[in-house]
């Protein structure tokens, strides 16, 4: 390769580089602004300098003290970990039984699964609490679990590009030794599922952990409030005390990031194999 090829080529790769990194800017810039307001006094909320002079803890001293954080963060746990091992549960054995069992089903079940997708969770708010109620489930963790299991298309259809991807020979090949369904998903499908597994998981419980309208309907009491309603509490009659709710929110969104860093790499893996991206 001449000099003036390699030149240019390492002129696009760096040009890429800063667009890449500007746009990772522009994407965090909202975490950072939150992060930075954490560490301000009241009167330097709305100042137009970004940086605070001087920086306090106040903010958190506060949050640490008066805010039920143990308990809104171990709320938002239980809920996320139930729904997220829940739906998992639910979706091997779907995307097993479309793939493995019933193959002719296959298209029909996915379009069912993609238009539900398509369906808004609001639309079906009132039917579920009016079950929840008449269960007596209200303030409770079945409450907050159950009623979120049928959410499960996403990680159906997700599992079901993972299991259609293992080698069909490693299934006859279990089948010709008269191992019964059970069996196969046990010892063959489910161990190939682990990075797919993890992903998928992941997923589910970030997202159940920043749901806001199920958890506010049935689950009213403080004690059993999560995370995301407990915010809510930083916004009273007099205003809202931004400093104190951005680090209520810094504060609480350390138990996601670190999941998410120490599986970061694996998500990406999961997906990147089933031939799709993050």
């Amino acid at each position: 390769m001449r000099p003036e090829s390699r030149l240019l080529a390492r002129a696009r790769r760096i040009s890429w580089h800063l667009i890449l990194a500007g746009c990772c800017l522009l994407m965090s810039f909202p975490v950072l602004w939150a992060v930075i307001t954490s560490f301000k006094t009241p009167g330097d909320v709305f100042s137009p300098s970004p940086v605070p002079a001087p920086p306090t803890l106040e903010n958190y001293a506060a949050v640490l003290a008066s805010w039920p954080l143990p308990t809104l963060v171990w709320n938002s746990f239980v809920m996320s970990a139930g729904v997220a091992a829940g739906q998992l549960a639910i979706a091997v054995l779907a995307a097993y039984a479309i793939v493995l069992l019933s193959p002719r089903l296959r298209p029909v079940i996915l379009v069912a699964s993609t238009v539900a997708l398509a369906i808004p969770p609001q639309a079906i708010v009132i039917p579920q609490f009016l079950l929840t109620t008449r269960l007596g489930w209200l303030n409770s963790p079945a409450g907050l679990i159950v009623p979120q299991l049928g959410a499960a298309a996403l990680a159906v259809l997700l599992l079901v590009q993972h299991i259609a991807a293992i080698p069909g020979t490693q299934v006859e090949a279990a089948r010709m030794e008269a191992a019964r369904p059970a069996e196969v998903l046990w010892h063959i499908v489910l161990p190939a599922l682990r990075p797919a597994l993890v992903a998928v998981g992941i997923l589910v419980f970030i997202t159940t952990w920043n749901e806001y309208l199920w958890p506010l309907l049935i689950a009213p009491r403080p004690e059993h409030a999560t995370v995301q309603i407990g915010l809510a509490q930083f916004r009273t009659e007099g205003g809202t005390d931004y400093g104190a709710l951005m680090a209520a929110a810094t504060l609480t969104s350390l138990p996601i990031v670190a999941v998410y860093v120490l599986a970061s790499r694996r998500v990406t893996d999961a997906f990147l194999h089933s031939g799709l991206r993050t």
